[in-house]
């Protein structure tokens, strides 16, 4: 069965190849402007929203391809979003760096880059983009190659949202112990979603973790029943964007939340 992982990942490889020959990234160094902690953000009281600006996805195709990203934003944070996930992955989620630049200017509230990370070319390259943060996806690397690039985001001042999909990957988290854990509910051979996975794992993350939920919530109900279970935090991408009025819908949403 076709895995999309495997897939974008091997896409992703040749790309950051061919960039790099073409744009030579300086080692960056932490700046004053990666000041928004993506970490404390979601640690406010509450449910915290990381709402998502993507114009598709390989599950479900075009989303909303002539989406306006900086308004989406500006939206979003007056809805009450906690932070912005930008899709910066062009070739299948339709996004790149220039979007993240803009949102991050016009924003007070920490943005995440969410790409397929793979090497320390693309850590630098977030940095000098101004992300407060970046996703590592546990099942895109091997044990070593996450913990030297969750080790050089931190030396660079970014927060990481570690992503796993697989229970079989929990002792990888567990070792790591990042200070923000994704538990994400899509199966990657069948690109389902299923809920009941975010009740399953929650008392196997790290205590202290910020513990966020991602994939498959589309209503207040669905985020109300991950506050249930103790998650500070959800992301939430496609209903969002499919709605037409991103902002309107994630303001609907957390009203539904009791």
């Amino acid at each position: 069965m076709r895995n999309i992982l495997s897939e974008i990942i091997h896409h992703k490889r040749e790309e950051v190849k061919q960039t790099s020959r073409v744009r030579p990234l300086p080692h960056s160094q932490p700046a004053p402007l990666k000041s928004r902690s993506l970490a404390a953000a979601l640690r406010a009281p509450g449910i915290g929203v990381i709402a998502e600006i993507k114009r598709r996805s390989p599950s479900a195709g075009d989303i909303s391809p002539g989406a306006y990203p900086v308004q989406i934003a500006l939206d979003y944070e007056r809805a009450g979003a906690a932070a912005i996930s930008i899709l910066t992955d062009e070739k299948y989620f339709g996004g790149n760096l220039d979007i993240l630049r803009q949102v991050r200017q016009a924003v007070t509230i920490p943005v995440l880059r969410k790409d397929f990370i793979i090497t320390e070319y693309q850590v630098h390259e977030s940095a000098d983009a101004g992300t407060d943060g970046i996703l590592l996806i546990t099942e895109a690397l091997t044990r070593g190659e996450l913990a030297r690039l969750y080790t050089l985001a931190g030396d660079l001042g970014l927060d990481v949202l570690v992503e796993f999909h697989d229970p079989a990957n929990l002792s990888i988290i567990s070792d790591l112990n990042p200070h923000i854990v994704g538990v994400n509910c899509r199966d990657l051979t069948t690109m389902t979603t299923d809920l009941k996975r975010f009740e399953s794992l929650f008392h196997e993350l790290p205590h202290d973790a910020v513990k966020v939920a991602e994939s498959g919530i589309k209503k207040a109900v669905d985020l109300e029943y991950v506050a249930s279970l103790g998650y500070d935090a959800a992301l939430v991408g496609t209903s969002l964007m499919r709605s037409g009025e991103p902002g309107a819908a994630l303001e609907k949403m957390l009203e539904g939340v009791a």
